[in-house]
C-alpha cells in the first residue's frame, strides 16, 4: 500500500522477517537523548526527518517496516522487539485498541496535534471513538486509475462505476489489489451493501462476482500496480489515491503519449487513514509521543508529503502547498463530497475467517 519498489523487493528477500535499519543520529545520542524503535510501511517517510528528528532531539532512531497490517500485527502483539511507535491502519489500530495493545496518548507531548484537521480526528473516531491512541498521519481514498487512450481503443466508457472492472471487452486489462478487503470493497460496494458487513450471504454474493471477474484480470498485485499503469501494461488498476502525485509527475516526465486519470467510483469507496501509536508495552513512551509531535509540526509534515506523495491531514503543512496541489482533486478530495465513502473497520475473528476463506476460494478458481 504504501511500498516502493525497493521495499517490496526487500520484504519479498526476508519473506517474513522484519526490515531492520539502524539510523544513528549525532554522536553519544544513546546517552544523551535514549532511543527510538519506529515500525512503520516502507518508503513511508522521509530519511532526511529521521535524521533531523534524531538532530533534534539526540533521540537515537531504530527504524524496521512492514509490507501490511497483518504482518505487523503479530509482530507487535508477540512483544519479541517491544516497538515504541508504529503506524497501523484503521481497522488494525480498532482491533489493537480491542486486544488492550495500545498506550493511552498524553497530547500535553504532542501539541502540534492540533495541526490535525477535525475531518480526519472524526473519521479516526470510526475506530479510536475518544481519539486517546491514535494520531493521523497520511489519509486518501481507493479508486480506479484508467489509460484513456487505451480505453478508447478498446471501445469502453471512462469508469464511473466498479461494475466497469466487468467489462468482457477489458480481458487480461485489469490490475486487482492483492488485498482481501480491497477486493471486497470493489463488489460489495456495486451491489450497494457496506464494505465493512458481517453479513454471510452478502459475503458469498461478493465473492461470487469476484470470481467471475477472475477471467479478465491481468494480475493481482500491490504496489505493482502504480509502475504497470505508467509503463502502459494495462487499462485500468484499482489504486490507492496517494500514488497519483507520483504518478503525475512520472508521465510528466516521461513524455508519455497518453493519459493516466483517477476516479472514485460512484457506488462509494475506502475512505482509509493510518496514524501513529504507542504500543501498551514500549519502553519509550515519551520519546514516541517526541516522535509524534515532531511530524505533526507542519514544515516536517509538508516536507514528509513531498517525498511519500500520501495526502497529509495536517491542515498547516496543507496551507504549505502549492495551490495546485490544493486543488488536486485526486489528492485532496472534498471529504463531504464523497458519497458513501467508508473507514474500514475490525469485524471480529470470525467474520475475519469468513472474509479469508472467501478470498481463498477467489484465489483458487
Amino acid at each position: 500500500m504504501k511500498m516502493r519498489t525497493f521495499w517490496a523487493a526487500a520484504a519479498a528477500a526476508v519473506g517474513s522477517c522484519v526490515v531492520s535499519i539502524a539510523i544513528l543520529g549525532v554522536p553519544g545520542a544513546e546517552s544523551g537523548g535514549g532511543t527510538l524503535k519506529v515500525y512503520n510501511w516502507g518508503e513511508y517517510i522521509d530519511e532526511d526527518v529521521i535524521t533531523q528528528f534524531e538532530d533534534e532531539t539526540g533521540i537515537s532512531v531504530v527504524y524496521d517496516v512492514f509490507e501490511t497490517n497483518e504482518e505487523m500485527y503479530p509482530v507487535v502483539e508477540a512483544g519479541g522487539v517491544k516497538y515504541d511507535v508504529v503506524c497501523p491502519s484503521d481497522y488494525m489500530i480498532q482491533r489493537m485498541i480491542d486486544n488492550n495493545m495500545l498506550a493511552e496518548l498524553d497530547y500535553d507531548n504532542i501539541p502540534n496535534a492540533k495541526q490535525i484537521g477535525d475531518d480526519y480526528w472524526n473519521m479516526s473516531k470510526d475506530f479510536d471513538p475518544k481519539n486517546q491512541y491514535a494520531v493521523p498521519y497520511c489519509w486518501g481514498t481507493v479508486g480506479i486509475l484508467y489509460n484513456k487512450q487505451m480505453l478508447e481503443q478498446l471501445g469502453v466508457p471512462k469508469p464511473t462505476s466498479w461494475a466497469n472492472l466487468w467489462d468482457p471487452k477489458l480481458s487480461d486489462e485489469i490490475l486487482m489489489q492483492n488485498s482481501i478487503r480491497d477486493a471486497f470493497m470493489i463488489a460489495l460496494k456495486q451491489k450497494g451493501y457496506s464494505l465493512n458487513t458481517s453479513n454471510p450471504e452478502e459475503l458469498a454474493e461478493a465473492r461470487d462476482m469476484l470470481i467471475q471477474q477472475k477471467p479478465l484480470v491481468q494480475a493481482y498485485v500491490i504496489d505493482q500496480v502504480r509502475d504497470k499503469m505508467i509503463n502502459g501494461e494495462a487499462a485500468e488498476g484499482v489504486i490507492y489515491s496517494g500514488e497519483m502525485l507520483y504518478i503525475q509527475e512520472q508521465i510528466e516526465e516521461l513524455g508519455l503519449d497518453y493519459d493516466l486519470e483517477y476516479v472514485v467510483p460512484e457506488e462509494g469507496t475506502t475512505l482509509w487513514i493510518d496514524c501513529w501509536v504507542v504500543p501498551k508495552n514500549a519502553k519509550h513512551k515519551e520519546n514516541a509521543e517526541k516522535w509524534i509531535n515532531f511530524l505533526c509540526r507542519p514544515d516536517i509534515a509538508k516536507k514528509n508529503f513531498e517525498y511519500i506523495t500520501y495526502s497529509t491531514p495536517n491542515k498547516g503543512a496543507f496551507d504549505l502547498l502549492d495551490a495546485d496541489l490544493q486543488n488536486n482533486k485526486a489528492l485532496f478530495p472534498d471529504i463531504d463530497d464523497l458519497k458513501n465513502a467508508e473507514v474500514l473497520q475490525y469485524l471480529g475473528d470470525e467474520v475475519d475467517d469468513l472474509y479469508n476463506e472467501a478470498w481463498k476460494e477467489v484465489k483458487a478458481e
